[in-house]
């Protein structure tokens, strides 16, 4: 593999795409961090047949069905399940030989200026009286006035080239890796998805959102595995700019599973919301 690679995912000739180190995870370095299959597989909804429509990521539901392997080369597979000038729907497969490893089913709404003139004054009016309605709506201080931190779960590996660690930037406005419970974090990528591409916001997206239960975590990394085999995304708009803002908080069940939630921003305010299915285990 290229010492330095300059992408997530390198091509291979006959269109097969190869997770670098820089997708590497904190679980294991032979298997990819969700993060980085997350924002390819946004890619793919963005890009499925688009035919003559404006389309926009109103929602991805992403499934990680097997650690996806660092170095291979993996074949993506994606169609159109429902095809419409307003509303589409794209399920994409990530197959490592004939082994699906990841899947996305992903939502696409027609883009078009819907709600405009006095009625866009009221509706921003409304969301601005209701800001704090479910307790995460209030916008977190923006990048350039937060903490920057590198990920401490690593210990002794903390140096080791990874998504978290060398591949995108984390600014936090509210708690810390090394402090369990909810925190507000801003994300940046800071290689791109694909070579000569610059990630959309939708990939930007689900690749912060990724970091929701670990960012959040409450359980100790040297004691517990709390791995998201899911992601779902939902976006009222996509994001602008390179950083992602989460809000992200861990609810844990007693027995086996748990869920972490996070409120969605870019600089212009609330996008949107992911949740993640958690499955914990003892190390």
């Amino acid at each position: 593999m290229d010492d330095h690679p300059e992408a997530l995912f390198d091509r291979t000739d006959d269109g097969r795409w190869i997770p670098t180190e820089w997708s590497r995870g904190p679980w294991d370095p032979a298997h990819c961090h969700g993060g980085p299959v997350a924002a390819l597989l946004a890619r793919e909804v963005e890009r499925c047949e688009p035919g003559d429509v404006d389309w926009q990521v109103a929602r991805v539901t992403i499934e990680l069905t097997r650690p996806v392997p660092v170095g291979r080369p993996l074949t993506l597979v994606s169609s159109l399940e429902r095809p419409g000038k307003r509303v589409g729907l794209v399920a994409a497969f990530l197959l490592d030989d004939d082994v699906e490893v990841a899947r996305v089913r992903g939502l696409r709404i027609r883009r078009e200026a819907s709600v405009t003139g006095d009625d866009r004054d009221a509706v921003d009016a409304i969301a601005g009286a209701h800001a704090g309605f479910d307790g995460d709506e209030h916008f977190p201080a923006p990048p350039d006035e937060c903490r920057p931190e590198r990920p401490t779960f690593l210990g002794a590996e903390a140096d080791r080239t990874s998504f978290a660690t060398r591949a995108c930037e984390h600014r936090f406005a509210e708690g810390s890796w090394a402090e369990p419970g909810p925190v507000a974090v801003w994300i940046r990528l800071t290689v791109p998805v694909v070579v000569g591409e610059t990630p959309s916001g939708p990939q930007r997206t689900a690749a912060a959102a990724d970091f929701g239960n670990g960012v959040s975590h409450v359980l100790p990394w040297d004691r517990y595995l709390f791995i998201n085999p899911d992601l779902t995304v939902h976006l009222a708009r996509p994001a602008v700019g390179e950083w992602v803002g989460i809000r992200s908080i861990t609810r844990i069940g007693a027995e086996g599973a748990g869920l972490a939630e996070s409120a969605v921003f870019d600089d212009g305010g609330r996008v949107g919301r992911s949740l993640q299915s958690l499955f914990i285990s003892p190390r």
